[in-house]
């Protein structure tokens, strides 16, 4: 018996260490070759194909990682999702075998190339995913300054306000949360998010992993030259499926007193930013506590505005919830200038009324979004729960096609040009 190599891969694995469970890889593999439990985020080798279509929207970096294995013995899901941290390579000498095949090892360049070069090759999927570039005119994110992999494991942050920004109701209470840094730098921007390390264990008795959350606030903070930022948390008390549950990190959030300490990592994200060039125009469409962003871009245009700094730009608004009592920050909108911000309301669950959707309202507005679709300067947003992505994307493509817009070359402006950005969970 002579010792032959067999055939080798680089399987592609996710660093449990410092993903921070957004869901964005599994949203986005075309091949359904990622998935998760409570815990981890893995990657299964007998589906992936190194399509890296999942690099790029990695707000983390935590998905590009990979390991050279000999196929038949490469990590499964059931193993990987047991990790605290990711294994070390393997010597050489455990990647060969006992094997009187003539199997020829692989070829690994395609597996190792450059995640920028083969992330615009991944096969499209229907509907089209959103850009992961940002727009051009964004400004600098800075990103992972602090987390289990930075020199600072963490930053501390104190509770400087929590208010109750739904109306009172079983299961509906969101809080607006602020969150003060003090004199430790913690730059971010509209559209990006952090990771908040709730205390304790879990069932297993290791550490909670982190729970991401979007910022709600401007780049100057919550309140103006402070170092500070706001977070829109919802408690959570029961899962996807209607059954009770506590979630973890929203009630420690919305648990929070005053003078209260959070440890915090991040910031993360490098494209779900918004554009600066006062030509640009937003539309933004999103749910419940998918509105935190929104609620930071229109902030930051708000003070520009006032200032008179920005006389341009249109903002318009597709906001859902299932009820009006649901919708936060729902008084504060209704104070806006209408010749500032086109607010439009979606509720699917009010007493006497129809159900409407955001996708409902963006066919409503058809003959006022398809020019914003064809016009270069215009930008896209959606943050919400999964489900809706879908739906918006297709209402999208409706309005495209009824004015007369090729719709596969719409999609693709929008993609190229970093003006259509998906943030689902």
């Amino acid at each position: 018996m002579t010792t032959q190599p067999t055939e080798l891969i680089q399987q592609h694995l996710i660093d449990p260490e410092i993903c921070i469970r957004c869901n964005t890889c599994e949203a986005i593999c075309p091949v359904g070759a990622i998935t998760h439990d409570s815990r981890n985020y893995v990657v299964d080798a007998e589906k992936c194909n190194s399509c890296m279509a999942c690099i790029g929207p990695c707000p983390t970096g935590s998905i590009d990682n990979w390991r050279t294995m000999l196929r038949s013995q490469a990590y499964s899901p059931e193993v990987q999702l047991l990790w605290d941290e990711l294994p070390a390579e393997l010597p050489p000498e455990q990647l060969v075998v006992d094997d009187a095949s003539e199997a020829a090892p692989a070829p690994q360049a395609q597996a190792v190339a450059a995640p920028n070069a083969l992330a615009t090759q991944a096969p499209a999927v229907h509907p089209p995913v959103g850009s992961t570039l940002p727009p051009w005119s964004a400004a600098h994110a800075y990103t992972q300054l602090y987390g289990p992999k930075s020199a600072q494991k963490s930053i501390r942050a104190t509770v400087s306000g929590n208010v109750r920004v739904t109306a009172v109701g079983r299961d509906y209470d969101t809080h607006h949360i602020v969150l003060d840094f003090g004199k430790m730098p913690f730059p971010v921007l509209e559209g990006q998010s952090i990771g908040i390390l709730p205390p304790g264990v879990d069932a297993n008795g290791r550490a909670h992993h982190a729970r991401q959350y979007s910022i709600s606030s401007p780049r100057n903070g919550e309140r103006p030259g402070y170092n500070n930022l706001s977070l829109t948390v919802k408690r959570v008390l029961e899962d996807s499926h209607g059954n009770p549950v506590r979630g973890v990190a929203s009630n420690y959030l919305c648990d929070l007193a005053v003078g209260d300490t959070v440890d915090v990592i991040g910031p993360f994200g490098a494209s779900f930013l918004m554009p600066n060039h006062p030509r640009s125009k937003i539309v933004m469409i999103c749910t419940g506590t998918g509105s935190a962003p929104m609620r930071a871009m229109t902030e930051w245009r708000r003070r520009l505005r006032a200032s008179g700094k920005f006389d341009g730009g249109r903002l318009m608004l597709f906001f859902g919830a299932r009820t009006q009592e649901e919708l936060p920050y729902f008084g504060p909108l209704q104070n806006l200038p209408k010749d500032f911000i086109d607010s439009n309301f979606a509720f699917s669950r009010a007493s006497g009324q129809p159900k409407r959707y955001v996708q409902d309202l963006i066919r409503e507005r058809a003959a006022d979004v398809a020019p914003l679709l064809a016009d270069p300067d215009c930008y896209f947003y959606v943050c919400g729960l999964k489900s809706m992505e879908e739906g918006v994307v297709l209402a999208l493509r409706e309005v495209a096609q009824s004015a007369g817009l090729d719709w596969a070359n719409v999609a693709a402006d929008l993609q190229r040009q970093g003006r259509l950005h998906l943030e689902t969970y």
